[in-house]
């Protein structure tokens, strides 16, 4: 995995964390294949309580129909750098735009909090390269 960040890297391995940024959103834009199924890699962070916390599960169901979980398949439409949303957990994050299957309802989520769901695409690969890139080097 060291050796695929440098080749994407490159120089910017070197720089400041905002260039390689730049450099794995260039290398991923060029690469992702457009649109492809995903979920979350782990409960997001507004449902920790929910999962781990023992909140109350009827309100954790009813809030999952408005709000994105972790248990629901989206599909990857595109990413963006620079902007925000409340779902994500990390700032310099890529922004995920996504479409939950069941309902159809768009999010902009962390793209290091995805992953493809076809194990067999190259899309997966370069997602959890960077993922796991993105958070072993914060």
């Amino acid at each position: 995995q060291e050796k695929r960040w440098e080749a994407i890297l490159g120089d910017a391995a070197e720089g400041t964390r905002e260039e390689a940024l730049k450099m794995f959103f260039k290398h991923l834009k060029a690469n992702l294949q457009l649109p492809c199924g995903v979920t979350g890699t782990e409960d997001f962070r507004w449902e920790e309580p929910y999962v781990i916390g023992g909140w109350s599960q009827q309100e954790y169901e009813r809030l999952k129909v408005t709000q994105p979980s972790y248990t629901d398949e989206y599909e990857l439409l595109s990413i963006e750098r620079g902007g925000r949303s409340k779902w994500m957990m990390f700032h310099e994050d890529i922004v995920a735009r996504v479409r939950r299957k069941s309902d159809g309802k768009k999010f902009d989520l962390g793209l290091a909090e995805l992953q493809v769901t076809d194990e067999k695409s190259p899309n997966f690969q370069l997602v959890d390269d960077y993922a796991v890139w993105l958070v072993n080097n914060r």
